[in-house]
């Protein structure tokens, strides 16, 4: 047998992939100091009925230095938890509300 006939596994290279989740979402409450509430609407299939239905749900992101108003719609990168339930950072604005 010839040394080419062997052939070895070769390790499994992992690549550094940022596997963060990214999301987007439309502030509704900036009250909290460097805390941001974040709404983000989905559509999901109904398991019974196979119609789309909105679902929503809000998180907490953190926002240093308090840049985001309400109606703002901004993109939320997932990190290790800042307290119980901020889980979030905010990374850019996407778009500003339009202030009357």
């Amino acid at each position: 047998m010839n040394a080419q006939a062997e052939i070895q596994p070769e390790a499994s290279v992992v690549s550094a992939v940022n596997t963060r989740r990214r999301i987007i979402g439309r502030v509704v409450s900036d009250k909290m100091n460097k805390t941001v509430v974040v709404e983000v609407v989905r559509y999901k299939m109904h398991p019974l009925y196979k119609k789309y239905v909105r679902v929503r749900k809000r998180y907490k992101a953190h926002d240093e230095a308090n840049t985001y108003r309400v109606g703002d719609r901004i993109e939320m990168i997932e990190h290790s938890p800042y307290s119980k339930e901020k889980r979030f950072n905010t990374t850019r604005l996407i778009r500003r509300t339009v202030q009357e």
